[in-house]
């Protein structure tokens, strides 16, 4: 850079103002001079298995994602009635609800710890940046988070391959456990075991690939018939150059045509031989929707609200409950838990709901005074209204309702005033 472009910077730097292109060549060699590069985030787990085209990558990543969608927050509850009071502001409700590190938003982060949880069975959730040392410090502020895979365990530690921030490049770390979140797999038995369903159908698959690969790989699949017997060395050497020959006449050829000898007689094989390989992925595949609780309209997207509560109970609610657990016991002291801290998340109950049936939801929470009229327009995605009587729990059908309890009642009609209006009545008729 020359002098009059060093004084420009200078006073552009004096003023406040900033460029990205001009402050390139100071974070060049400050931040990422001595850093690998990447095509891709290397921090993102990856599935480990050889099944990236098969169902396996489909019916995890659904799940990951239906996962992530649950949101978690660092919360204080009742010690009595165990129900949410309210959501504390710290370093990890931000690695929950915001940012976990500089590569991962929270969604992501939790769309990681899922995706680890079925590829390896086992996810590490690290402390990386803490304002105190979490090994001898009891009470400190987490700053960051980060998933990795367990490579080796300890009685006390384990050995995490973890990504690092500094270098680019992911690392393995010893960690003592009372400072690692780590949290096992609760469909173990069906997507990790060696014999489960889902490593039978990921092998059937691959193999049924491989068939596929074979069938398509342009081969003519012929037999040729010589005019004498090939049992000798001689005529196996013959019988060896005669293809050989035809296999150089059909490469050359501009149409691919050959010729044979009037003695020769060829046979084409229309179709590899059948196999059962088709039926039985078919099979394994059904197997592993109904023991994973999830049928086959979630992934079509026609599952009814039904379907819908039965698979986030027995797959989605599961696994939720492994990562806040995991990361309660590890995360947050014993006396931060006698306080009242927790980690929990939350599921929109108007998520699966129709228009029709939001709106007889909210006049029966309204009526029954359950909710108020700011907490139906929040679940429902509208601002809050400023009138006075949106935050009251009251039923606004009813009349005068601000003033129950002081409305004077119409005078009653009494059984002695019915029968002397009759009488007079009678009377009156016998006159006239």
């Amino acid at each position: 850079m020359g002098f009059f472009s060093r004084m420009k910077n200078a006073l552009a730097h004096a003023a406040g103002a900033y460029n990205s292109f001009s402050n390139e060549e100071r974070m060049r060699t400050t931040s990422w001079g001595n850093a690998g590069s990447f095509g891709v985030n290397p921090s993102r787990s990856r599935p480990g298995f050889s099944g990236d085209r098969t169902v396996v990558t489909s019916i995890y990543n659904q799940i990951a994602i239906d996962v992530a969608a649950f949101p978690m927050e660092h919360v204080r509850i009742n010690p009595d009635t165990k129900g949410y009071e309210e959501t504390i502001k710290s370093g990890l409700n931000d690695c929950l609800t915001l940012e976990a590190n500089i590569d991962e938003g929270a969604r992501a982060f939790k769309q990681n710890i899922a995706m680890t949880l079925f590829d390896k069975g086992v996810a590490a959730v690290c402390i990386m940046e803490a304002d105190k040392d979490p090994a001898t410090s009891m009470s400190y502020n987490i700053e960051t988070l980060r998933v990795g895979e367990v490579r080796a365990w300890f009685p006390e530690h384990v050995r995490v391959l973890i990504y690092n921030q500094k270098t680019g490049n992911k690392e393995e770390l010893t960690l003592p456990k009372k400072q690692v979140a780590i949290i096992e797999n609760p469909l173990y038995a069906v997507m990790n075991d060696e014999i489960s369903t889902l490593k039978r159908l990921t092998r059937k698959l691959s193999l049924l690939d491989a068939i596929d690969e074979q069938a398509g790989s342009g081969k003519l699949d012929i037999i040729i018939q010589l005019p004498y017997v090939v049992k000798s060395d001689s005529r196996k050497q013959q019988a060896a150059a005669r293809r050989q020959d035809m296999e150089e006449q059909l490469y050359n050829s501009k149409y691919g045509v050959a010729y044979a000898d009037a003695t020769e007689k060829i046979t084409q094989l229309n179709r590899p031989a059948e196999n059962n390989m088709l039926a039985q992925v078919e099979y394994l595949t059904k197997q592993l929707f109904s023991q994973l609780g999830i049928p086959q309209d979630v992934f079509e997207g026609k599952a009814d609200e039904k379907a819908m509560i039965n698979y986030y109970n027995r797959t989605v609610e599961p696994i939720l409950t492994a990562i806040t657990e995991g990361m309660e016991r590890k995360f947050l002291s014993k006396t931060a838990r006698s306080q009242g801290q927790a980690i929990r998340f939350f599921r929109d109950p108007f998520k699966n709901v129709t228009l029709a049936e939001l709106a007889d939801i909210a006049d029966k929470f309204a009526r029954n005074e359950i909710l108020s009229s700011n907490e139906i327009r929040s679940g429902i995605g509208f601002k809050p209204s400023k009138e006075a009587k949106a935050d009251k729990l009251q039923n606004a059908n009813m009349p005068n309702a601000d003033n129950v309890g002081t409305t004077k009642q119409p005078p009653s009609d009494t059984t002695q005033e019915r029968k002397e209006n009759l009488q007079n009545d009678s009377s009156d008729k016998q006159e006239a």
